[in-house]
């Protein structure tokens, strides 16, 4: 286990210190309070199979069966990459960052970041060993060497007349725009992006919407998330960048074009969300009665036979 050593801290570390350090509360539907054990708090895939979060451990989903995996503090956030098989990262309920080189099997500290809860994780879209955290009242930390050394990068979104903690988000390998790399991020006040070169957040807008207001044409329609739902859940299959998924309470929705526009692709809170990297109709999510698993998009859902042995 590693030594944690003092840090100086972040400039924005007070912000976050007095709130509770649990972070369920803070981004999960309030139903999820009262769920029992099983109830699914964090979702990743692993070449090729679910790797669950659960109040009651970590689990490792088989057609056989659930393997329960050796880490012992409650886990709320997952990230994994399709080009890294085995490598997972896990973000703890009561503060600190895990990774693992082998599937789960075994965990080392992610040292170097501030001391606060971290509210998402992703791992950016072409580089398996750029990993990057939002922390709670704080902003976003990027780590370009797996997790070894970390950087502040971005303040937190300011929408809706006030900063907003990340509370999902992903990264996209877009074919236009700002070099084409994007992260998009889910709040309480709803969607939002920034490009790698973390200018600024920016609404997620259709090509050439700015072009068109600059030469006072109409910009092209859009249908957005729906307003006044928090965007507690992103997902996306990396080599389909363009296919984006977003768990809210009012259920699951679609979107074909980058989030630009947006439709309800099942009804039904999602409590936790994730994407096979090799099929990106396959989802597996936290909702009502425990697993899901969708082989179509998220229209229709079956209960996973294999969570039921957790």
């Amino acid at each position: 286990m590693s030594v944690f050593s003092p840090r100086d801290l972040s400039r924005r570390r007070f912000l976050g210190r007095g709130l509770a350090a649990f972070c369920a509360p803070l981004i999960l539907p309030r139903a999820i309070l009262a769920a029992p054990d099983t109830a699914v708090r964090a979702l990743a895939f692993d070449a090729g199979a679910p790797v669950v979060a659960t109040r009651a451990g970590l689990w490792r989903l088989h057609p056989e069966g659930a393997e329960k995996l050796p880490l012992a503090e409650p886990v709320t956030c997952l990230a994994s990459h399709p080009r890294r098989a085995g490598a997972l990262v896990a973000a703890l309920a009561g503060g600190g960052l895990r990774r693992s080189a082998d599937g789960g099997q075994s965990w080392s500290d992610a040292a170097g970041l501030p001391d606060a809860q971290i509210t998402a994780l992703t791992i950016a879209a072409l580089e398996p060993d750029m990993i990057y955290a939002a922390l709670e009242g704080d902003g976003l930390w990027r780590s370009r060497d797996a997790g070894e050394t970390w950087e502040f990068v971005m303040d937190r979104p300011y929408l809706a007349g006030a900063e907003h903690d990340v509370l999902s988000l992903v990264s996209l390998a877009s074919p236009t725009g700002m070099g084409g790399i994007w992260l998009y991020a889910g709040t309480k006040a709803g969607l939002t992006r920034v490009p790698d070169c973390f200018c600024r957040w920016q609404d997620v807008t259709a090509g050439g919407a700015m072009d068109a207001l600059a030469a006072g044409r109409t910009p092209p329609p859009a249908n957005p998330l729906p307003e006044g739902e928090p965007v507690g859940r992103l997902a996306l299959a990396p080599e389909t960048p363009l296919r984006l998924y977003a768990g809210l309470r009012s259920g699951l929705w679609a979107s074909a074009d980058a989030g630009v526009n947006w439709t309800l692709a099942s009804a039904g809170a999602i409590e936790a969300l994730a994407v096979d990297p090799g099929d990106p109709n396959h989802l597996v999510a936290g909702r009502a009665g425990g697993l899901s698993v969708s082989d179509d998009g998220g229209a229709t859902w079956t209960l996973s036979t294999s969570f039921k042995d957790i």
